[in-house]
């Protein structure tokens, strides 16, 4: 088809018309030498169906949506490396949403599979809905979907993807929101399916908004290095080179360089400037080898490498013999480099790379294997975990990310067989991954012949006996300690039938107080009322009414019109002006309390000057929050419906706690000479001060009080001065 011809084209100004061929143009010279011409009509199809669709609507950055999907079908494409299927689905991802067209529509045009993708794609646009309950009903199909057709959420990241690339139109709290669920959800999921790279540019862009000041300075000192870092790996590389050509294998070295994100995560942990984080650089050798050879070839490679350099023992990384639960397979090892520094190898293979680049898509050209690929096996235990359980919301979500675990271990049966589970599991998670029966009737364990508490974390190599008998049942206390989404699921689900029968006398009662108060016990009523209280299901509405710990009082606030509650809770947005030292005001006019109750929250103690949100806590208290709050990135994200907005006001000077830590050379003096310029020169008053020395190095803690963010940037500023200093940052108040 010419498109020269289409209407809608015709329309349009020809700088639009040109850009948009353009781009569909350069999706198609991807995929010039893999597809047929029914493959390419199928693509124009699709093409056509969602420039109608899309027909006269525009992004917020003003540019036309249309240029939207051609984006996410060219990352799927060339990022991920989906098939025809995928390009064409991502092509349609937002047309039943956005237009009138229907599922039904898309399997007439396109057929079954198709249709079952975009109908995935379509709920997975409302994980995040702001009703809690419609939230996990959604997600859970997601998933399931996910088990049928992977692609569903392949699609959904290069979204994504795209999405963050082009967040700087939105405002502030919107951008901030996304950056957040994007950080939660998606980057972890990118990370399950192998898409390392999908993975590193998703968490450098939520890093972005999240935390803007730090992700530049990272990227400038990164940018002003780079120069040094080429010098280096060229150097580092040279005598491998020779010993690699002397053994007669095939190779290629590369430099890769560590993602802003994890820079950033890394300083954060250790509290260590940019200038401190060693391996920044990390050298790659990718050898050309055949599956048969391959293993041989990269120990070969290995014994090369340790000739010249000398390795760290305890550094030694090898997910060749035991892979990861994504399929990564690779040889890592931290080796000592002429300048002083350690500097990590990666060893692996061609094809282990395009894994290790392309994650479960490059899987599909090793189909041919026997073996069950293990993202296959994760994704059906996935199915397995949620089919025919009503699990809520939060809870929902929080397992899941369970299962997108980072770390793992392996432990082994009393058989021996090989069972891999996330870092700092337990007997009780070993004994639900044997089998649900197990789980619920373990009574102890024995770790390598001994007998350990349950709650015992375990370690790689670990061989595990769970003791069991009929009499045993899960205990809530198991909830503390238990780590995998398996385990959690099948316990709540134990203490969820003894809680059933008390939520049952709970509804009763329930049903007459609202009647009482003149609100008809309806379904919808029930919900308002549970969101009323914070609470994230029916059942744990009616199980706190029977317990007695709800005051059902307050259900006289709402408003209730002919039976019914006409608050409508999830479009509540209110500003919150905290008026220091005193309650927080509401900005809406018309509220009808002009005051409420907040506190700061302990986990980020924010001062005046730090932007803040408001959260509303399960006990209806009002939460403030630092926007960099370790917290931040969960609470925005599947809790965002309490999220509210809030900024300070300076009506009052008064002072807030918080804490400093100093390290440095110790010296005769030095302990007063900080003090004296906290006490007395800042005229700061202190709480708490620790002081530790050992062998002429030191380390502080102080807890002080401080009237807002400048005067404790001023405070930590005059500290770093103090001759010795070596490090001076903002940390949690000493209790």
């Amino acid at each position: 088809m010419d498109w020269s011809d289409n209407d809608y084209l015709d329309e349009l100004q020809r700088k639009e018309k040109t850009a948009i061929l353009r781009e569909y143009r350069k999706l198609l010279k991807s995929l010039m030498y893999e597809i047929t011409e029914d493959d390419t009509e199928e693509i124009r199809k699709g093409f056509e169906v969602a420039l109608e669709a899309h027909r006269g609507v525009r992004r917020k950055s003003g540019e036309l949506y249309i240029f939207h999907p051609l984006a996410v079908a060219r990352i799927a494409k060339e990022d991920i490396g989906v098939d025809v299927i995928g390009i064409v689905c991502a092509l349609l991802h937002d047309v039943v949403e956005d237009s009138n067209m229907t599922i039904q529509d898309m399997e007439d045009l396109f057929g079954k599979k198709v249709a079952t993708i975009i109908d995935g794609l379509t709920k997975i646009s409302e994980i995040f809905d702001q009703n809690t309950n419609l939230q996990a009903e959604n997600f859970k199909k997601l998933i399931l979907t996910l088990s049928q057709d992977v692609r569903v959420i392949l699609i959904k990241l290069a979204d994504r993807l795209h999405n963050m690339r082009t967040l700087g139109s939105m405002r502030e709290d919107k951008s901030r929101k996304i950056a957040s669920e994007t950080m939660f959800l998606y980057a972890p999921l990118a990370h399950r399916l192998g898409l390392y790279h999908i993975k590193s540019e998703m968490e450098d862009l939520s890093l972005k908004y999240l935390e803007p000041t730090i992700f530049n300075e990272i990227k400038e000192k990164l940018q002003k290095s780079k120069a040094v870092r080429t010098r280096f790996l060229n150097q580092f590389s040279l005598p491998i080179e020779r010993g690699l050509k002397k053994a007669g294998l095939k190779y290629e070295i590369v430099g890769r360089t560590k993602s802003i994100y994890s820079i950033f995560q890394k300083m954060r942990k250790q509290n260590i400037p940019f200038e401190e984080v060693y391996d920044i650089l990390a050298v790659r050798i990718v050898i050309d080898s055949n599956p048969d050879n391959e293993k041989a070839d990269i120990w070969k490679t290995y014994s090369i490498v340790t000739d010249f350099y000398r390795p760290n023992p305890d550094r030694l990384r090898d997910w060749i013999s035991t892979p990861k639960a994504n399929g990564y397979e690779s040889l890592h090892i931290t080796v000592m480099s002429p300048s002083g520094k350690w500097v990590e190898v990666q060893i692996r293979s061609d094809r282990m790379n395009d894994i290790s680049e392309n994650g479960y898509a490059a899987h599909w050209k090793y189909k041919g294997q026997e073996e069950e690929h293990v993202v296959d096996q994760w994704i059906t235990k996935i199915r397995e975990s949620i089919e025919n359980q009503e699990t809520h919301s939060e809870d929902f979500l929080n397992d899941f990310r369970l299962n997108l675990f980072e770390k793992e271990i392996i432990v082994f049966s009393p058989r021996g067989d090989a069972i891999t589970l996330p870092a700092s599991s337990t007997p009780i998670d070993f004994a639900y991954e044997i089998h649900s029966d197990v789980g619920n009737t373990c009574i102890g364990a024995k770790v390598n012949n001994k007998l350990v508490p349950l709650s015992e974390s375990l370690s790689t190599g670990d061989q595990i006996e769970v003791i069991t008998t009929r009499k045993g049942h899960p205990s809530e206390d198991w909830l503390k300690f238990v780590k995998t989404a398996k385990a959690k699921s099948k316990i709540k689900a134990f203490l969820k039938s003894k809680k059933k029968k008390l939520s049952g006398l709970g509804q009763t009662i329930l049903k007459k107080d609202l009647r009482e108060l003149g609100i008809k016990p309806v379904k919808e009523n029930m919900y308002k009322v549970a969101y009323f209280y914070n609470l994230p299901n029916l059942e744990e509405l009616f199980y706190q009414v029977k317990s007695n710990r709800l005051n059902l009082k307050k259900l006289e606030k709402l408003k209730v019109e002919k039976g019914l509650i006409r608050n409508n809770f999830s479009k509540k947005k209110n500003t919150i002006v905290t008026n220091i030292g005193g309650k927080a005001e509401f900005n809406n006019p018309g509220e009808s309390e002009s005051a409420v109750e907040y506190k700061l929250a302990h986990c980020c103690n924010p001062i005046p000057g730090e932007k803040v949100f408001g959260f509303i806590g399960e006990t209806n208290e009002i939460e403030i929050h630092r926007v960099t709050c370790p917290n931040a990135v969960e609470i925005q994200s599947h809790k965002h419906f309490r999220v509210i907005e809030a900024k300070w006001t300076n009506q009052q000077a008064l002072a807030f706690m918080s804490g400093i830590a100093i390290t440095g050379i110790d010296s005769k003096g030095m302990v007063n000479e900080i003090t004296m310029k906290i006490s007395q020169n800042l005229n700061i008053n202190m709480r708490a001060i620790h002081f530790e020395s050992l062998d002429g190095y030191f380390e502080g803690k102080i807890s002080a009080y401080v009237t807002d963010i400048d005067h404790l940037n001023d405070l930590i500023e005059e500290i770093r001065k103090v001759n010795g200093v070596h490090k001076v940052i903002r940390e949690d108040v000493l209790s």
